[in-house]
């Protein structure tokens, strides 16, 4: 589903049959102008999905981008200017707020992962996300500065802990899966990595590891393949450090998109 369809649907839950409030109070189609101020620090996302709220309500919405998406900003910072119909403007208010305050707390969430990180271990998000908006969640994640795991289900082949748990003995046929896929294989232990090493897929994930065995089985990948490491599972903002130290290729972080907190964002006359 397109973004152009996400906010109409978004419009039609809330405004429903009409603004009853706006509409009984302002008599008169006046012109305005009001400010979207940040109010708190952060990184900023969803400026172009909060001007289509405006102007799928009416064109002649005027919306300026004073920031732009990706940009870190500060408390009291104005990130955009618009002007245009009274009714329209606060017709639209919260929609447009709740796209921009969510993805934006998004992207900032996701700066604080990376900078954690360090330069030397990308940080990825998963496909725990809101129903409908992986798109523009992930859209979110790279604005914070992160990377893009796989879309859906047939972006990669993924095999993890449930797909091993049906397969007898490990015996995976890697070489008869698409051929234009990267191939991943969840490992639970140090076994299991020692056997997934011989495959040969593309990228090894670390799930749920204790900190030792990790060490241990990243040693030994390095001694064995020149695959990808992932680690994930339980990955914090109190554990990206110690993770990262451990220097993995990737850290995947499902906080990122399905616990960010918004960030406080205003519409202001």
């Amino acid at each position: 589903m397109n973004i152009k369809t996400i906010v109409k649907l978004a419009l039609k839950e809330d405004v429903a049959n009409g603004d009853i409030t706006t509409n009984s109070l302002i008599k008169e189609n006046k012109t305005i102008s009001a400010n979207f101020v940040a109010k708190e620090d952060g990184v900023i996302c969803g400026l172009d999905i909060a001007k289509m709220v405006f102007q799928q309500l009416d064109k002649s919405i005027v919306f300026k981008k004073v920031a732009i998406d990706g940009q870190e900003i500060k408390k009291y910072q104005v990130i955009a200017k618009i002007s245009g119909n009274v009714k329209t403007i606060l017709t639209g208010e919260r929609t447009s707020l709740n796209f921009l305050q969510h993805l934006s707390g998004i992207a900032t969430l996701t700066k604080k992962f990376v900078d954690s990180a360090g330069k030397n271990t990308k940080i990825y998000d998963t496909r725990k996300t809101t129903p409908l908006l992986r798109e523009v969640e992930k859209y979110a994640v790279r604005c914070g500065g992160g990377y893009n795991h796989r879309l859906n289900l047939s972006d990669m082949v993924l095999i993890k802990d449930n797909h091993l748990e049906l397969v007898k003995n490990f015996d995976l046929d890697i070489k008869s899966f698409p051929k234009n896929k990267k191939i991943e294989i969840e490992a639970q232990n140090y076994e299991h990595v020692k056997q997934f090493v011989i495959l040969n897929p593309d990228i090894i994930m670390l799930d749920n590891m204790d900190y030792v065995e990790m060490r241990k089985s990243i040693k030994y990948i390095r001694k064995h393949s020149d695959c990808e490491i992932e680690i994930s599972g339980n990955v914090s903002a109190k554990t990206i450090e110690e993770l990262a130290s451990l220097k993995p290729d990737r850290i995947s972080v499902g906080i990122i998109t399905h616990s960010a907190p918004s960030i406080d964002i205003s519409l202001e006359f």
